[in-house]
């Protein structure tokens, strides 16, 4: 028995909401969250739901064959849950967000007519700022065939009658809220900070656009449409790049998958636009006046006193003037979590490279590259140095195609041996091997295997961990590895016997997991301690979960960190209460995974990038690594720890929804912290 993954999904974000409602949080903070929620439903709309449409039209004999069956309900059951997450959602921000804002000074107009002695400001604003982005379309039936609505963008339905006649005329207004900012801000006598979206400017302006025409009303909506994007790969291996580039420009033109209006509007004029659109009556939901709130992320307020005390980040790795990288890896393995720690010594280990005399060959594997990376750059400065720099780029990497592209290009350009995606293959994985010569003509390699993107900029606020090492197991296999990459050929079963240590989706990392977990069960058999601890940000996978309920029903106490989707299910019967599953949403994404095998000085720890869903373990390239050295390993040990002792940011995750009922106003004032926090300074101390 399973949760579903995308009712799970809905939890997890449903969560992310509930931080937006903690009064702990500061307020910006807050307000953060609830653009977070508003952004991971518009891309679960785009990316999802189409999947669930289509489970609804299949019949039951194409569903068994799924595994696990999907329920074919399930776009009913959607239907049921998002209503009341967007209801709270609106309550959050009416009746918490908006008056703290107030109290702090600042009126943000949400669902609130702007002062009269403010409309001079909004009626210039609009002439000298907006009008030229403006494109009104009245709806005739004759146009309606030609009507094409852009995905996620910002529309008002505005109905206008002319004097003298009963006949209501449609028209359809963007708001180009993708070109201009969503706010501004209004001058005033008093000391408050008055804002405004663009929305209620270009509202209170509709009467100068529709001249001649009396405006009955206006309702606000936006049509999401597919975003994923469907390559037939086998048949263009050597031309993926120009394929890809052609599907991204039509990416915005996919079938539509949600129709979102503004609660009020008559249901004759949504049966209208559903008609004019092609729409069905599941894709079509009823919300706010706003749409796209992930915009509250924009907000012109930056008030220090409102976001979370900037982090001071601990710089583990030192070195002397001019000092080495290298020489500092040889001493040891180098352990660093982001975004604890900070990530100058990734940066600096590239940047070192590119101007090295002595290092002759880089390679490196790219999935989010950062929009103005200093890793690119330093691999570009490589390759003009004229070292062999050999990437491979993950073309596919969903929603940052386009910037991969763009890089990948310049890299090209610059000498980089650019190795595209690999047929219906994503390469996942977060590892680079650095080549140097010794002074006595002998190659010394360094590895670096990571849990999270080699991103400069998401390593600010996603929790990952990354390893350095020059062990030799390690850097034989992942040259190996790279030797795959390289002629871009699929995984081959019979080739795992090639990799010493690490575990590479494909070819031997379900054996190896497999093999711990046995290894637990036949522990607990002999009546010796057994348990397994695991951190993910998926658990999907029913390969996987159905060795852990194997485990769990033989007396293996398993403790689970799982940020989302979580197919497990703790009520199966016979597991005896050994499973128990937690989510923690704090002030940085957790993003990390660990896996730790026993305990009490018997442990085994890996480390890296794949979650236990089956597209990583049998549709990637991922590679986890064993932590070998002792006071590293411990290190993960105690991080985990100190996550499952949570007591105000974890949640537990019994059913397909989160649950997350407690009063932390209490628990802070015991002086007690979340996790993340408690990390921060146990790194600290061990430094």
């Amino acid at each position: 028995m399973y949760h579903n993954r995308d009712i799970s999904w809905l939890g997890f974000n449903y969560r992310v909401l509930q931080e937006a409602a903690d009064k702990t949080v500061p307020l910006m903070e807050r307000i953060k969250f609830v653009s977070i929620f508003s952004s991971n439903m518009d891309e679960f709309f785009r990316v999802r739901y189409p999947i669930i449409l289509l489970y609804s039209q299949l019949k039951n004999k194409t569903l068994n064959k799924i595994i696990p069956p999907p329920d074919k309900d399930l776009a009913e059951r959607v239907q049921q849950m998002v209503p009341g997450q967007f209801a709270e959602f609106g309550s959050i921000l009416n009746k918490d967000l908006i008056p703290g804002l107030s109290k702090e000074g600042i009126e943000l107009y949400y669902n609130k007519p702007i002062p009269p002695d403010l409309s001079g400001q909004i009626r210039e604003i609009f002439f000298s700022r907006i009008l030229a982005f403006m494109q009104p379309v009245f709806i005739r039936e004759s146009l309606k065939e030609d009507l094409f609505l852009e995905s996620n963008k910002l529309y008002l339905l505005v109905l206008l009658k002319k004097p003298g006649e009963e006949l209501l005329q449609h028209a359809i207004v963007n708001i180009p809220a993708d070109k201009l900012p969503r706010f501004y801000t209004l001058e005033s006598d008093d000391d408050k900070r008055h804002i405004v979206f663009i929305d209620d400017i270009i509202r209170d302006n509709l009467p100068c656009i529709f001249i001649g025409f009396k405006v009955h009303s206006s309702y606000s909506f936006k049509l999401t449409r597919n975003a994923e994007l469907y390559l037939d790969e086998e048949n263009y291996k050597k031309d993926i790049l120009k394929e890809l580039e052609k599907k991204l420009e039509k990416r915005d033109e996919g079938a539509p998958t949600r129709f979102l209006f503004e609660e009020g509007m008559p249901t004759s004029v949504q049966k209208f636009l559903a008609s004019s659109l092609g729409l069905k009556y599941e894709q079509l939901y009823a919300g706010g006046r706003y749409h796209n709130l992930s915009d509250l992320a924009k907000l012109p307020v930056k008030d220090k006193h409102l976001v979370y005390p900037e982090l001071k980040q601990l710089r583990s790795v030192q070195l002397d003037d001019c000092g080495d990288i290298f020489r500092r890896i040889e001493k040891n393995d180098v352990l660093l979590h982001f975004p604890y720690h900070s990530y100058s010594p990734v940066l600096t280990l590239f940047n070192q490279a590119a101007i090295d005399p002595d290092v002759k060959l880089i390679y490196v594997t790219l999935y989010r590259i950062a929009a103005d990376s200093h890793i690119a750059n330093a691999l570009i400065s490589a390759a003009k140095n004229k070292k062999e720099v050999v990437v491979f780029v993950e073309l596919k990497a969903r929603f940052d195609e386009a910037n991969n592209i763009r890089w990948s290009k310049e890299m090209e350009k610059a000498g980089v041996k650019i190795i595209y995606s690999i047929p219906r293959i994503k390469v996942h994985s977060k590892i680079a091997l650095i080549q140097k010569q010794t002074p006595e003509g002998t190659v010394k390699s360094y590895a670096y295997i990571g849990t999270g993107n080699f991103n400069e900029t998401t390593a600010r606020f996603y929790t990952d961990h990354a390893l350095f090492t020059t062990d030799s197991s390690i850097n034989r296999d992942l040259q190996r590895l790279f030797k795959f990459l390289r002629t871009r050929s699929r995984p081959v079963k019979k080739a795992a016997r090639e990799f010493e240590s690490i575990l590479v989706s494909q070819y031997n990392m379900t054996d190896i997991f497999e093999q711990e977990i046995n290894a637990q069960i036949k522990r607990k058999k002999k009546n010796l301690s057994a348990c397994i601890r695991i951190k993910l940000n998926n658990l999907e996978d029913t390969g996987m979960i159905d060795l852990l309920y194997k485990a769990a029903k033989a007396g293996v106490q398993i403790k689970l960190v799982v940020r989302g989707i979580c197919a497990l299910n703790t009520q199966e019967k016979g597991l005896k209460g050994n499973i128990e599953v937690k989510r923690i949403v704090d002030r940085f994404l957790e993003h990390s995974r660990i896996f730790i095998f026993g305990e009490e000085g018997k442990t085994k720890i890996y480390m890296g990038s794949s979650d236990w869903m089956t597209r990583n373990l049998f549709h990637r390239i991922e590679v986890c690594v064993p932590v070998k050295q002792q006071n590293l390993a411990r290190e993960l040990e105690d991080y985990f720890t100190i996550q499952w002792n949570d007591h105000i940011k974890a949640s537990s995750v019994e059913m397909e929804n989160s649950s997350y009922i407690q009063d932390n106003d209490g628990i802070k004032a015991e002086g007690k912290r979340g996790s993340q926090e408690e990390i921060y300074n146990y790194l600290k101390t061990r430094q």
